[in-house]
């Protein structure tokens, strides 16, 4: 894969510039289920999580506002441009709600738009990842896509093969990153990895206890994956600093989760 100058520099902010991995923590839950606790403080949080190790925060504009790491070089930037609410009658439908020119007068490393497949309004959602796309391309702006089978034409959202076609559909449309559901186990989601074109990263998803995370990091590498994107496994841990170390010694050093929990001096509940 080649990229321009501009992109490449941009790219290299948020991932790790030795490993080409990734640790991305999402930020964006504000829209979609409102104040939650973990991102209240945005600055608290952001800079918990950049002492832990992280690559980039990902949010929207009052991620970026009202956090002191605006300016500061030592962790990418990621500005999501969809969102809906859970209050609405379709929240599967996320909807443009920023641009790449805001993001780059915001001084962003990449952006990301979210879309699901398989529901009545996927169709305006390919239209505008296909739109997005040709922008990044014209300014040299990375594009995470995060996408996911979701909808009432969907009956398993973690299937490997509805995983895997979404995944190439995220690729397909221009995409520099995507990601999506981890399929449950390490030879299926080698299927995602080996159909996809783009490096792929994994979501986090329901709420899960701290060795599940670490399985889940350390299986998603095995995999042939690039990274994770956790939010609310991290930011509402009882030890963000310490988990966000923990899975970056697992990424980008290939460490063991025993050894990953021993030198990040993680706590795992019960012990």
């Amino acid at each position: 894969m080649t990229f321009d100058i501009g992109k490449k520099i941009r790219l290299n902010r948020i991932l790790n510039n030795k490993t080409k991995r990734m640790i991305v923590i999402p930020m964006d839950h504000g829209i979609t289920v409102g104040p939650m606790q973990g991102i209240n403080n945005y600055h608290k949080i952001v800079e918990m999580v950049a002492k832990g190790g992280a690559n980039a925060i990902l949010g929207h504009t009052a991620l970026f506002l009202h956090s002191n790491y605006t300016g500061n070089r030592e962790i990418g930037r990621i500005l999501h441009l969809s969102a809906s609410s859970d209050l609405s009658p379709n929240e599967n439908y996320k909807v443009i709600v920023n641009s790449v020119i805001n993001a780059i007068k915001l001084g962003m490393d990449a952006v990301s738009v979210h879309i699901n497949i398989g529901n009545e309004d996927d169709s305006q959602m390919l239209e505008d990842l296909g739109e997005i796309a040709q922008e990044c391309r014209e300014w040299s702006m990375p594009l995470l896509a995060m996408m996911y089978p979701r909808g009432d034409n969907i009956t398993d959202e973690y299937s490997v093969e509805n995983v895997r076609k979404v995944a190439r559909i995220g690729a397909e449309l221009g995409a520099d990153i995507v990601k999506t559901n981890y399929t449950g186990s390490i030879d299926s989601f080698k299927e995602v990895v080996e159909g996809c074109p783009v490096p792929v990263i994994i979501a986090g998803g329901t709420e899960r206890n701290l060795m599940e995370l670490l399985q889940l990091t350390k299986d998603c590498i095995e995999a042939g994956g690039v990274g994770v994107s956790f939010g609310r496994n991290i930011f509402q841990s009882r030890d963000p600093i310490a988990l966000t170390r923990a899975i970056s010694l697992i990424i980008h050093h290939n460490y063991s989760i025993s050894d990953a929990i021993s030198e990040a001096q993680l706590k795992i509940e019960g012990k």
